[in-house]
């Protein structure tokens, strides 16, 4: 297909009300810098009309696109949908709620240009409830810790990102949420730009209290595979290892223990070694199991599994 200048990319789930009003926002906006754009709708199993809004829209107007899930899959998997089908120069990701302002996608686009490959949206003035806003603080502050990402605003879904950062993008679980932390550890530079975040007005917020939880999970199995996604032997093992000696010093005191006192007991400290010498060997194990399968991942054809009802292009 023809490459075009801007894809926006919204995952909807459940958002009747705020389906037209986003649409005539970004239609004002998007035709104000290029005829040339198409704004993709993936509808992740929404219960209520959005579905057939967004099918009347596509009939109205050939810009509009829609991905239609079977079932409830996450905004994850919806903008990995997108990344895989959409035809922009620039791909830029957006809620479907109205809280991200369409006005905003310029300030994204300058700030691309000044040599960014990835500019985050920053909701420096968020309307969230408190609890919302904790989460994303103790969230970027994790973030930082493990992955020195200096971004503000990680978690703010108003990003622009140039075609060949996300195109062959693999996301899966809930890693929406590090799109930025993937590309960043794939060195790619990363931008951020203040933007307006206005309050949910109409529908219901989709997140739960265990997304932190969630995240911090995502997080450790991002640094984890940044590290060792090629070499998970050196991780299991040294582990292995690392038990391997604390077992011998333990090993070696209780030797001279027994014979300057001339007493040789079986005590819990003797478990310990043989417990060690165990878990030891089958961290070592599982580093060389690690080892196949991950070589069975990087050879093997990865299957599309993203349950695509219907499209609409």
């Amino acid at each position: 297909m023809e490459e075009i200048d801007i894809s926006i990319i919204i995952a909807a789930y459940n958002e009747q009300d705020n389906i037209l009003p986003l649409y005539r926002e970004l239609k004002i906006v998007l035709e104000r810098i290029t005829k040339n754009f198409e704004i993709i709708f993936v509808d992740d199993g929404s219960r209520d009309n959005t579905f057939n809004i967004l099918k009347k829209l596509h009939e109205e107007d050939n810009r509009i696109k829609v991905i239609r899930f079977n079932r409830n899959s996450g905004q994850t998997a919806g903008w990995r949908a997108g990344f895989k089908y959409f035809n922009g120069k620039v791909a830029i990701t957006m809620d479907a709620d109205l809280q991200n302002d369409p006005k905003d996608i310029p300030l994204l686009l300058n700030e691309l240009n000044n040599g960014y490959d990835v500019v985050s949206g920053w909701r420096w003035n968020r309307k969230d409830k408190f609890s919302k806003k904790v989460y994303s603080k103790i969230a970027n502050l994790i973030r930082r810790t493990l992955v020195n990402e200096k971004i503000h605003d990680a978690g703010c879904s108003l990003k622009a990102y140039r075609r060949g950062t996300v195109k062959d993008l693999n996301l899966f679980g809930e890693m929406h949420r590090y799109i930025t932390t993937i590309l960043l550890l794939r060195g790619f530079k990363i931008g951020e730009v203040k933007v307006n975040h206005r309050g949910r007005i109409m529908g219901k917020t989709k997140y739960g209290t265990m997304r932190l939880f969630k995240g911090f999970l995502d997080l450790l199995y991002l640094k984890f595979w940044a590290g060792y996604s090629t070499r998970p032997l050196h991780f299991f093992g040294g582990f292995g290892f690392l038990q391997y000696f604390l077992a011998l010093i333990i090993l070696i005191e209780q030797i001279i223990k027994a014979i300057m006192l001339n007493i040789f007991t079986v005590g819990p400290l003797l478990v310990l070694v043989v417990l060690l010498v165990i878990t030891g060997s089958l961290s070592i194990m599982f580093g060389f199991i690690s080892e196949i399968l991950t070589r069975i991942y990087f050879k093997a054809y990865e299957e599309d599994n993203l349950n695509i009802r219907e499209m609409l292009f």
